[in-house]
């Protein structure tokens, strides 16, 4: 049959393994240092791997060829769910990534100078500027963890954690937490939070991983939380793909933070 197919410039490829990275139909591997096409029948012809290839070394070509082999799609994406949520139920792999949650209760925190309760650090701000939290603090003060579930990285979450379902969920750029002076209180609280990096991570993976999650729960609401620079816009760009796959329309909002730590 006629269809869409990759085909690799071997003299132009770097080896560099982003193009394998992103097939998620397991096509392209590297070889002797070179990107190769494991088997036409394995590549689905959408080129996703070809933004990622700095050297313009892979283009989509019409040509006779075997039929798309339908097993093949999202095979990796598939295969690091199960590992994860096999590891999650079968006690297997790294014990850390066990989905847990934590009881987070409200704590009334004194002034360590008059001994008097300090009511704007026991509750949640509403507004969203930014606070320098050393004004209200003591230097013995601990301010304490607003996060209610384990894991949190996006790979390592089951999709079936029971901690999703009527959830509202933050998904957050992993910078932004380290940007943003008071994240745990700002945006933490009260929220499932799971995070990713959309420059570092397989975007189209992140997809259909936040798909699976929107789709296995009833999600109450979601925020996402993202860092100024342009790469973090793929954060966006794949929550949104993922409430459309999943059909999932619940309150959404997004909140960009700069990086200084402000919110713009």
């Amino acid at each position: 049959m006629k269809r869409n197919v990759i085909e690799i410039n071997e003299d132009k490829c770097i080896g560099c393994g982003l193009c394998a990275t992103a097939c998620m139909q397991g096509a392209i591997e590297i070889i002797d240092g070179k990107a190769k096409l494991v088997s036409e029948s394995y590549c689905d012809g959408l080129g996703m791997c070809l933004p990622k290839c700095p050297v313009d070394a892979i283009h989509v070509v019409e040509k006779e060829t075997e039929e798309f082999d339908t097993a093949r799609k999202n095979i990796k994406a598939k295969s690091e769910t199960m590992k994860v949520e096999s590891a999650h139920a079968g006690g297997c792999g790294c014990s850390g990534s066990a989905a847990k949650t934590f009881e987070r209760k409200s704590e009334v925190v004194f002034d360590l100078m008059s001994g008097q309760p300090m009511a704007n650090l026991s509750v949640q701000p509403t507004d969203m500027t930014n606070k320098s939290v050393s004004k209200a603090l003591s230097a013995d003060f601990s301010v304490p963890s607003e996060l209610m579930q384990w894991p949190v990285q996006l790979k390592l979450v089951s999709p079936n954690a029971p901690y999703f379902n009527n959830a509202d969920l933050l998904i957050a750029a992993d910078c932004t937490a380290f940007a943003y002076g008071d994240f745990h209180r700002d945006f933490i609280k009260g929220k499932v939070t799971i995070i990713g990096c959309p420059k570092l991570d397989d975007n189209q993976y992140n997809t259909d991983k936040i798909a699976q999650i929107l789709s296995a729960n009833q999600i109450k609401s979601i925020t996402v939380v993202r860092m100024e620079v342009p790469c973090c816009g793929g954060m966006i760009q794949a929550v949104r793909a993922a409430m459309l796959k999943a059909q999932c329309i619940v309150p959404y909002s997004e909140v960009t933070i700069s990086t200084d730590g402000r919110i713009k």
